[in-house]
């Protein structure tokens, strides 16, 4: 065995490091096809369009799930999809979220694509970095995982009876106030720049100021980090292996971004799907202490229950809602706009007005 093939069979993290190597190979093919083909251009993406990119990256977690089937069996299969389908459920609430950072900042919906796009790198990051996390105290301290089943108990009983949304308040929000504090940030909507260097007014050197694309991205990756806790210890209750954790995580994620674009205008009529996450959160809560006590749930019912509450609810909430108007945006967000040349717009939220200096001065 030549020293290659000896690196590709070692373990890393448990699994053989070449098929780490297959899934970032394909996650970023897919990254590059993504911006550097189908999006080299920054403009508007059409429900159509977003229905087709969602196909094509769902259809790619479905194979990697064949392929992990054939590869570490179909124990690890079932629960690579159990993962997938829970994670693409309990990050559709982040949709929302998502809709309203745009609307706040009056983000183009032509630069939308682009701001989600580098947000996902971000995800990568950000999850590798929790999974590591949860497997290292899962793997020395079983009991961690009670703890992560009285939390989702907790978090679906509590979803289940909240009667209300309460919508976050992005004008007050502290990591948005700190970085206004610490960076020049101007209003106004330069192109797809995160970054631009400007001249203040009297003086004669150009300074670097952030734009609201880059503080929407600011917000888009808090809001994941908030929801990653809860689908993180979701997916560990499912299986602790590291490679079928953060895969599963990392497909979901990028199907459900292709997906914003037809999501966020249907949002209003899953009426019913709060409350069928919440029966996940619960069942999957209850599997960590039944698995404790009694023995393992299989992974194909696992597979079914989570599949069939979720359908269920998307179904009931579809029924309920038919022919029902799209509401109006939420009272207090910026009304989302384009100049004609495309280039520039300015948010209307009287909040951030009144949080907002003159663009040519630090904040």
């Amino acid at each position: 065995m030549t020293a290659l093939e000896t690196y590709l069979s070692t373990p890393l993290l448990g699994t053989s490091t070449w098929l780490w190597l297959v899934f970032v190979t394909i996650v970023v093919g897919l990254l590059v096809l993504d911006l550097g083909v189908l999006h080299r251009q920054d403009r508007e993406i059409e429900m159509r369009e977003s229905l087709l990119l969602y196909a094509g990256y769902f259809s790619v977690g479905v194979l990697f799930g064949v392929w992990v089937w054939f590869e570490l069996g179909a124990q690890s299969a079932l629960e690579f999809y159990t993962g997938f389908l829970v994670e693409q459920s309990l990050s559709m609430d982040n949709v929302f979220v998502m809709a309203m950072i745009f609307s706040y900042f009056a983000i183009p919906r032509r630069y939308q694509h682009r701001v989600l796009f580098w947000g996902i790198l971000g995800v990568v990051v950000l999850r590798a970095i929790m999974i590591g996390v949860g497997a290292a105290l899962v793997q020395n301290f079983a009991w961690v995982l009670y703890l992560f089943g009285a939390f989702l108990l907790f978090t679906g009983v509590k979803m289940a009876l909240s009667k209300e949304d309460s919508h976050p308040d992005l004008a007050n929000n502290p990591v948005l106030r700190f970085v206004r504090r610490h960076l020049r940030v101007t209003d106004e909507i330069h192109g797809a720049h995160f970054f631009v260097r400007l001249t203040p007014p009297g003086e004669r050197q150009a300074l670097r100021y952030a734009t609201p694309l880059f503080l929407a991205l600011v917000l888009i990756e808090l809001a994941d980090l908030v929801f990653a806790v809860d689908s993180v210890p979701a997916i560990f209750a499912i299986t602790q292996d590291p490679f079928i954790v953060y895969t599963s995580n990392i497909f979901a994620i990028l199907g459900l971004r292709s997906l914003y674009f037809a999501l966020a205008a249907l949002m209003h009529r899953f009426v019913y799907l709060k409350y069928a996450l919440a029966l996940v959160l619960i069942f999957i809560g209850c599997k960590i202490f039944y698995h404790g006590m009694v023995g393992k749930v299989p992974a194909l019912l696992s597979l079914g229950v989570t599949f069939g509450l979720l359908f269920g609810g998307v179904v009931l909430s579809l029924l309920k809602t038919r022919g029902s108007p799209q509401p109006q945006p939420l009272e207090g967000a910026a009304v989302t706009h384009e100049a004609s040349h495309g280039e520039s717009a300015e948010p209307q939220q009287k909040p951030a007005r009144e949080e907002r200096k003159d663009p040519h001065t630090r904040v």
